[in-house]
């Protein structure tokens, strides 16, 4: 069912609120996943901001994604009022707010479902949790991102997944324009990120882009479209005039297309991590400042990489150490992790 189909049905309808990162909206696919197998007989609809609408409108069991309008940081009330009445208008038997936070808690009372599920995360305004009819609470933090999403569906009884892999799909439309920015490259590294602290210094990408040349995989770079993430591709090509870099793959859908044309994705912990895990592209993942252990991909085919002990707030965008976290993982330890998963897939 389409954002502008129109049909009247009699089935009930589920609404899935996901109002956070992009990355955040890939991990809970398997909860979305679960909730589609518990209740095969509902509508599934899912919410979650404009920008990462892409990641879920090609998933055939999805019903409806609904992309809302905001602005980063707040809800944008007034944008949001035609969307809020439709989204009415489908009167929800239940509603589920993944993420906990203001922006959702106030959604979830504002659309109105007879029934609303939403985890209760530490902070915000103080009647937060009333805008809950089945408040529950936030599984520890020590788990990973995935079984947290999945255990905000206990009101629902919804049984533990057998497969916690993520799910996205692409839209078919990009895959030439994928295939040509791709080229030959089999290797894919993504090298920036919204934060800085989470990203490897550009001389370990141009030495691991020497040692991975010397096997003859074809390697290539790519990352953000911000101007500062536009700089540090610019640098690594300084660097090494021989490396290829990709400019920054926009829209959203391009992206996607020329992620799943990959046969290895190296990064660091981003969300273009997460859309390689849920395209079936097996991922190497950098981590500093988050832990691997809540946040990298699930499953044989991923595997990751730990950086030293991190001094950094969390709410930071920049490392306040001597020497970063991320830093601390030398080329020879990916180059050595990459080859054994070559090894393992014999198939780049």
């Amino acid at each position: 069912m389409t954002a502008l189909d129109t049909r009247k049905t009699t089935r009930p309808k589920l609404l899935a609120m996901i109002f956070m990162y992009l990355g955040d909206v890939v991990v809970t696919t398997p909860a979305l996943r679960a909730l589609r197998q518990a209740y095969p007989e509902w509508e599934l609809h899912v919410l979650v901001p404009h920008e990462a609408a892409p990641l879920l409108r090609n998933i055939p069991w999805i019903d409806r994604v609904w992309a809302f309008p905001r602005q980063r940081g707040r809800l944008n009330i007034a944008g949001a009022l035609p969307t809020i009445g439709q989204m009415r208008r489908e009167r929800f038997t239940v509603s589920i707010d993944f993420i906990g936070n203001d922006r959702g808690a106030l959604l979830s009372l504002m659309v109105g479902a007879k029934r609303r599920i939403g985890v209760v995360s530490p902070g915000g305004f103080f009647l937060r949790s009333k805008c809950y009819t089945d408040p529950v609470e936030s599984l520890d933090a020590t788990r990973h991102a995935s079984v947290r999403a999945w255990a905000v569906t206990a009101p629902l009884e919804v049984p533990f997944p057998g497969d916690m892999s993520p799910e996205i799909a692409v839209d078919p439309q990009y895959a030439t324009m994928a295939k040509n920015a791709l080229g030959d490259a089999e290797v894919l590294c993504y090298v920036t990120a919204s934060q800085p602290k989470r990203e490897w210094p550009p001389e370990r990408w141009v030495e691991l882009a020497r040692l991975i040349g010397e096997t003859a995989s074809p390697i290539a770079f790519t990352g953000g479209s911000s101007a500062r993430e536009k700089e540090v591709l610019a640098e690594i090509a300084r660097r090494n005039n021989d490396v290829v870099v990709i400019p920054a793959p926009e829209p959203l859908e391009l992206l996607l297309a020329v992620i799943a044309g990959a046969k290895l994705f190296i990064t660091g912990d981003t969300g273009p991590l997460h859309f390689a895990a849920a395209l079936h592209v097996p991922t190497l993942g950098l981590f500093g400042p988050t832990a691997a252990a809540c946040w990298a991909p699930v499953g044989a085919r991923h595997r990751w990489i730990q950086g030293g002990l991190c001094p950094c707030s969390g709410h930071s965008s920049v490392c306040s150490a001597i020497t970063p976290c991320l830093a601390q993982i030398a080329p020879a330890q990916v180059y050595e992790t990459y080859t054994e998963m070559v090894q393992e897939a014999a198939g780049i």
